[in-house]
């Protein structure tokens, strides 16, 4: 019996030794491997719809679309139609459509292509954005004057009102804008694929010579109003979109950048004395 346990002493005093010849590892790493979908992204701008319905004069759709390149990079653009009638009104009868010192509607299309990064940190299995972005956007459109007033001098033939105009009126086709857009917005994953959008813009003309012809392009589709003297445009949107993943792809953490070592001084106490 003695020899029994003897022998099993032996073999565990052996089977620690190999043991420890092993470094134990107390950082281990977590090996659990989290993938993000990846895909396109596509919907519509609802707040153009909802002005449509409620707006006699304008009557517009914008559908607008993302793909997701790296984890916080996407391509995106929008494409839309607008048709818009506006009316600048003369002195105080600002109600009535008479009244007005000209009245023209705007109708065309517009594309805008860039980018947006994402500024958000999204727990996992979220998919939600706060980005900024820039856009480059083009628009062919038509203007059309429906009806306009000249000043005269003599009154004779009109005491209460300005004379109308009919030789300007008319359709003047073949008009078109381009320009920058700085873009930032929101999109929230209200239910799985499902995302509610908003975003605010700022857009810069690239090119704005002023047509020929009597009227002035005092709106541009997808740029919103025009205002004398200036190259700026404000615009928005609120968007219902759909993402259609096509795969899914790893979050690659970012590697840290390794520190060197300080060198170590010597002790001056080490230091050899002098002679």
């Amino acid at each position: 019996m003695s020899r029994y346990f003897t022998s099993l002493f032996f073999f565990l005093v052996v089977a620690m030794g190999f043991s420890q010849n092993e470094p134990i590892d107390l950082n281990k790493k977590d090996t659990t491997v989290y993938k993000q979908r990846y895909g396109l992204r596509v919907g519509a701008d609802i707040s153009r719809l909802v002005n449509s319905f409620f707006d006699d004069d304008y009557t517009g759709f914008e559908i607008v679309g993302d793909y997701r390149i790296t984890q916080n990079l996407y391509l995106a653009a929008e494409l839309g139609n607008e048709k818009k009638t506006i009316g600048t009104p003369l002195g105080i009868d600002n109600d009535n459509p008479e009244g007005d010192l000209y009245t023209f509607t705007t109708s065309g299309s517009y594309i805008k292509l860039g980018i947006d990064y994402n500024t958000y940190g999204n727990w996992y299995g979220e998919q939600n954005m706060i980005y900024i972005g820039g856009r480059y956007a083009f628009s062919t459109f038509s203007q059309e004057l429906d009806a306009y007033k000249i000043f005269d001098t003599s009154r004779y033939w009109n005491p209460d009102d300005f004379a109308t105009g009919t030789s300007a009126l008319g359709k003047y086709d073949g008009r078109n804008k381009s320009w920058l857009e700085f873009v930032a917005g929101i999109k929230a994953e209200i239910v799985r694929n499902f995302y509610f959008g908003a975003s605010a813009r700022l857009g810069i003309l690239i090119t704005n010579k002023r047509p020929e012809g009597i009227l002035d392009d005092l709106f541009i589709p997808g740029f919103n109003k025009v205002t004398d003297g200036s190259r700026f445009g404000i615009g928005y949107n609120f968007s219902m979109s759909y993402l259609i993943p096509l795969y899914k792809k790893k979050n690659e953490p970012k590697k840290e950048k390794l520190q060197p070592e300080p060198e170590s001084r010597p002790d001056p106490k080490d230091r050899p004395k002098k002679q």
